[in-house]
């Protein structure tokens, strides 16, 4: 499954609700490194699917990207039942983005 683009009507049902864990990717498309991120996600999003995995571009979703205190981008969050168990800010290669999903 692909990548779920989010937003603030979505949000809670995606995110908040979800019984799996969750990979936000906080990006935009003039970010370079949010580029090179893109493709790591989608794997990921294909290859497993006990998580979700969902995207926020932080130019549409200004309140979402400052709910979680975005202030760099990409940052990659992971959630478990609708609470913040890891995050990390910057390009990472696949293998540290799954690390992140172990918490």
């Amino acid at each position: 499954m692909s990548a779920i683009i989010i937003n603030k009507n979505n949000f809670q049902n995606e995110v908040m609700d979800s019984d799996k864990p969750v990979l936000l990717d906080f990006w935009a498309s003039w970010c370079g490194p949010c580029r090179m991120v893109v493709p790591i996600v989608e794997e990921i999003a294909e290859e497993r699917p006990d998580i979700k995995v969902d995207k926020v571009n932080v130019d549409e979703q200004p309140e979402l990207a400052r709910q979680f205190r975005v202030m760099s981008i990409p940052t990659l969050v992971v959630m478990k039942n609708g609470k913040i168990v890891n995050q990390a800010t910057g390009a990472r290669p696949k293998q540290q983005i799954l690390d992140m999903l172990t918490v």
